[in-house]
């Protein structure tokens, strides 16, 4: 038996060989299967060895150039639960890679997780995104779960088991803004009124006028607080798992972008006395004290959470008849009163952590229009004052 190897041996590597049958035959490497690791060869014949070799040359040329994709048994569900482990996982946050296992377990395994890889098409997907629709998901959602199918088909792309990425033909429903609901000036003394002497008074004014997130407030530490400077460092945000008794942990700032913001000086005087009322809780509890140097805590020293802070939050607007306020219509209203303030649309997008001044621009574009009716009312106040000779 006559075997000539060539020299190559990872992908598209291959070998010739004579068969017991006098045919010729060339084996060649794919890549390795994502599930097992174990590589994936498949051969080429002919008969004789020249003919052989040009099938192989013309088989290795093809995987070079990312043109051949051999039908595989792998299905859209390994696939995904490869894709998860594999290359999701080591390059985003714990709750991003946890929100991905979510949408891929209740919402494309399902419908989409016995289908071969190399037997999802356009249509399939395009069918499983309107029956969510119709089941009463939001466009957004709807928009969340293709990002994720996306990436996952797109990294299959890349590594060759698929030659293109048929989530690209697929059409989505139309996403509709919501309207956002800033408290206007009376609804914002009500809400100071109603805070006065709250527990959660002074993290309330810190929503209120600095445009900081829920969990950013939470996982705020003294250590970023700089009383000399007047500024607060935001690089960390308490998350909490979303499983049953989830444990809390820190994690960066959203969008991996630190800031520092520079608050009014009331809301620093604030901070201030919270500082010194919280020292005093601390003598209080003696050795019971949970040292975090968290600047929102309970009696304790321990962390706030979400449920508590927002419950107390709903149970304030409620009593003062705006039940549809949520907690994070305080970043909406600072927001929107910096705009009004004068503050440019660059100074607030870096206060608010949003990824650019374009985001920022589209949800609260509402607010820079009037400003624009207001800036021509004052021009042409400033011109009827001018006074021009007559010639």
């Amino acid at each position: 038996m006559q075997v000539k190897k060539t020299t190559r041996n990872a992908q598209g590597g291959g070998t010739i060989r004579q068969r017991k049958d006098g045919r010729w035959e060339a084996r060649y490497t794919l890549g390795r299967n994502p599930g097992t690791g174990k590589q994936v060869q498949k051969s080429v014949y002919g008969d004789t060895q020249a003919a052989v070799r040009k099938k192989l040359a013309q088989a290795i040329a093809a995987i070079d150039q990312g043109a051949h994709i051999e039908p595989s048994r792998l299905t859209v569900g390994a696939w995904l639960d490869t894709w998860l482990s594999e290359y999701a996982k080591p390059a985003v946050k714990h709750m991003t890679h946890d929100s991905y296992m979510r949408i891929i377990k209740n919402h494309i395994k399902p419908s989409l997780g016995a289908t071969r890889l190399s037997a999802l098409s356009a249509p399939l997907i395009q069918s499983l995104y309107n029956e969510l629709t119709n089941k009463g998901l939001s466009a957004k959602t709807v928009k969340n779960i293709h990002g994720v199918l996306h990436r996952a088909l797109q990294q299959a792309v890349s590594v060759s088991y698929l030659s293109f990425n048929p989530a690209d033909a697929c059409i989505l429903p139309r996403m509709v803004k919501k309207s956002i609901l800033p408290l206007d000036d009376y609804q914002i003394t009500a809400l100071l009124e109603a805070i006065r002497g709250h527990q959660y008074e002074t993290l309330y004014m810190v929503a209120l006028f600095s445009g900081m997130r829920q969990s950013e407030i939470i996982g705020l530490k003294w250590d970023c607080v700089d009383f000399k400077a007047g500024t607060i460092l935001i690089k960390r945000q308490l998350q909490k798992e979303r499983v049953k008794d989830g444990k809390y942990f820190l994690s960066t700032v959203k969008n991996d972008k630190s800031r520092i913001i520079t608050p009014a000086p009331s809301i620093m005087a604030a901070l201030h006395r919270h500082n010194i009322e919280q020292k005093r809780w601390r003598l209080k509890a003696g050795s019971a004290w949970v040292n975090d140097d968290y600047v929102f805590t309970n009696g304790l020293g321990g962390h706030l959470r979400h449920g508590a802070v927002y419950k107390n939050y709903k149970q304030i607007v409620d009593s003062l008849g705006l039940p549809a306020s949520r907690f994070h219509d305080l970043r909406h209203t600072y927001a929107v009163a910096a705009l009004q303030s004068g503050d440019d649309i660059k100074t607030v997008q870096e206060n608010l952590g949003h990824h650019s001044a374009a985001f920022t621009l589209d949800v609260y574009g509402h607010v820079t229009e009037r400003m624009k009716r207001e800036s021509s009312t004052r021009m042409e106040s400033f011109i009827k004052g001018l006074k021009v000779s007559k010639g």
